[in-house]
């Protein structure tokens, strides 16, 4: 029991520093700025950990990435949207799976539920604890569902082809 205990917290720790150097590698996207891979990294996390682990990890990678880069103002309120982001994609994919739905569609779905968390929970933090105002806040919603999208994508693509190569490798055995 010690040592599962162990390699989970070493996962979480681990899922914690990869969102943390995802999110501070910014990729430029025509029209809409620039997308980090840290959200793709903090729903996988979600679901390799599961549980209050996954989520507190994935969610300190984000909000420490924020100390990081220089944007301290937005550490408290990116814990707290990546923790629950990260929750949801827990809930909602444990519940679909529990449905016998397909893995894949399933975590495309709890992605998207937690993807729109991140859009709504930066526009109400921008527009309202950092006084942004709404305006100003509504004009980062494009760049951040673009950044929701590629997450989804690509945590969805990565998760299944990790499913893949366990599945093999187990039938291999």
């Amino acid at each position: 029991m010690q040592k599962q205990h162990t390699k989970r917290i070493a996962l979480g720790a681990l899922f914690c520093a990869l969102t943390l150097v995802a999110t501070l590698f910014a990729i430029p996207v025509p029209i809409t700025g620039n997308v980090n891979l840290g959200d793709g990294c903090m729903l996988l996390g979600a679901w390799f950990l599961g549980g209050p682990l996954g989520a507190v990890a994935v969610a300190l990678g984000a909000s420490l990435a924020d100390l990081i880069s220089g944007y301290a103002a937005y550490a408290p309120g990116t814990f707290l949207i990546k923790l629950a982001a990260a929750g949801v994609a827990i809930l909602i994919s444990r519940m679909l799976l529990s449905l016998r739905l397909r893995g894949a569609f399933c975590r495309a779905v709890a992605g998207f539920c937690a993807e729109l968390i991140m859009v709504l929970g930066y526009f109400l933090y921008e527009a309202f604890i950092l006084s942004y105002g709404p305006l100003t806040a509504a004009a980062n919603i494009p760049f951040n569902a673009v950044q929701g999208l590629v997450a989804i994508l690509l945590s969805v693509t990565v998760y299944s082809m990790i499913e893949r190569i366990a599945d093999r490798s187990a039938k291999q055995k």
